[in-house]
């Protein structure tokens, strides 16, 4: 047999490995170290020492599995168990744990004599089962009285599988104590048979594994829940872009509107969703021919993420392009989309450019409710609009909003965007940023081009929040 571990000689911890690894090895030494003393003890013989021993080395076996489970949990890094876990059925109802909270168990034993009729038991059984030490011990006829009533048939199936036919028992089942506490207690035991082979007596090893059984329970129940809340997450994921990709224009290349006369301007767009975020954000961005022959620019950006903010930013999308359809000029437009967030149910915060593009003069008509000014580029070089007065959607009741004009010549370029599109910089600097690219956007071909350098510039890697650009470049 392997020499036992030393108190003074602790086993030295392999070259790199953290305490909790030495700590897992040492256990699975120990549990090595005690199936050989488990190998030699003789089960069947006739001392009961050696019964007993046999049965408290399969049970510290139990106990090294259990600490070596839960040693791997504790370096692998399992769930966090809550603080408040929810209650649990009056039946399953259990007292603090007996060492102030350690999963730590008691162990008691019994062995009960067939020919006698007779019962003896550790004192340690009489305090798990919560029995006054001077009571007679329990037979087996009698133990089931205090086994909760579910779990009686497999006590007694276990009972008799032992007695009839000679198996060991392994099993657990709940008890009742007097004070109505319910324990989980773990049986292992087998029979003791006489020189004629019949079962003389009944030896088992009682265990209270109630805390136990109570953690492992809440670190099922806590993988569960996390388990569902990834489901559920990843399904409303799913449903948010699936809404997005919906009400957005299906354009992830140049934007195509059903020109009835002359193309007056080249389009194109691209969504940047966020890198650190699962959740769907509330940004837009759409392009809409008229029936009188203007077009409809707008992005926007509702606050928040997930499948209620992308359902309110369609609603606003849908709102916008009804109201433009029926002849409703930008400012009106966003102090009527500032009265509809206003009279939703959940507040909601949002800001948004609205233009009207009239190419019979190629004129430009905006307004806008806190949010950044559309760029414009010309000959290679770049300036941000001056912004006509407007607050944020929903910041307020009854808020009016101005618009401005801006006329436009051929081979101009319109950038309109929100925020977050430059990642890692915001307000002024990110405008700056934009308004670098001016000669390369005047060297490029098409919208698309425009777009692509953009993207290139801003990054869709690393994205804090989602962002969206839109390109309008007017024909010549």
């Amino acid at each position: 047999m392997p020499p036992h571990l030393s108190a003074d000689r602790p086993a030295a911890q392999p070259p790199g490995r953290g305490p909790v690894d030495a700590l897992i090895s040492q256990a699975r030494r120990l549990k090595g170290e005690v199936d050989a003393v488990r190998r030699d003890a003789q089960s069947d013989g006739p001392d009961p020492q050696e019964r007993w021993q046999r049965a408290l080395c399969d049970l510290a076996l139990h106990q090294l599995n259990d600490l070596d489970e839960h040693l791997a949990q504790l370096r692998d890094g399992p769930p966090p168990v809550p603080t408040a876990p929810e209650a649990l059925p009056p039946a399953e109802a259990e007292p603090p744990a007996p060492h102030g909270g350690s999963l730590l168990s008691r162990v008691g034993s019994a062995e009960w004599n067939l020919l006698t009729d007779e019962a003896g038991w550790s004192g340690e059984l009489y305090r798990i089962l919560g029995r006054a030490p001077g009571t007679p011990p329990l037979t087996l006829d009698e133990l089931p009285t205090v086994v909760f009533e579910e779990d009686r048939p497999k006590l007694t199936a276990m009972v008799t599988d032992c007695l009839v036919d000679a198996r060991p028992i392994d099993g657990e089942f709940r008890v009742v104590r007097p004070d109505g506490q319910v324990r989980t207690v773990h049986m292992m035991g087998e029979p003791v048979l006489d020189a004629d082979g019949s079962t003389a007596s009944m030896w088992a090893v009682l265990r209270d594994v109630s805390e136990l059984r109570r953690s492992q329970r809440v670190v099922s129940e806590t993988r569960d829940s996390l388990q569902c809340h990834r489901q559920r997450a990843q399904t409303e994921h799913r449903l948010a872009v699936e809404l997005q990709e919906a009400v957005l224009p299906p354009w992830r290349g140049s934007l195509r509107l059903p020109h009835r006369g002359p193309k007056t301007l080249d389009l194109a767009a691209h969504y940047l969703p966020s890198s650190t975020s699962a959740l769907i954000g509330g940004d837009w961005y759409d392009a809409l021919e008229l029936s009188d022959g203007e077009t409809l620019l707008s992005v926007g950006d509702l606050t928040g993420h997930g499948v209620a903010v992308a359902s309110g930013m369609a609603t606003l999308l849908g709102a916008v392009r009804g109201m433009a359809m029926a002849g409703t000029q930008p400012g009106q437009l966003m102090g009527w989309l500032n009265q509809l967030l206003d009279a939703t149910v959940q507040p909601a915060l949002g800001s948004a450019v609205c233009c009207r593009y009239r190419p019979g003069t190629r004129t430009l008509v905006w307004a806008q409710a806190g949010h950044p000014a559309p760029l414009l580029f010309r000959k290679g070089t770049g300036r941000r609009l001056h912004a006509p007065a407007g607050v944020l959607l929903g910041a307020t009741t009854g808020a009016a909003y101005e618009q401005a004009e801006e006329t436009l010549q051929p081979g101009d370029l319109l950038l309109l965007h929100t925020d977050g599109l430059v990642s890692g910089h915001s307000g002024t600097e990110a405008v700056d940023r934009l308004l670098d690219l001016a000669p390369r956007l005047g060297e490029a071909r098409t919208a698309q081009d425009c777009v692509r350098a953009v993207v290139e510039e801003c990054g869709e890697a690393d994205r804090q929040d989602d962002a969206c650009v839109l390109v309008a470049r007017v024909a010549s």
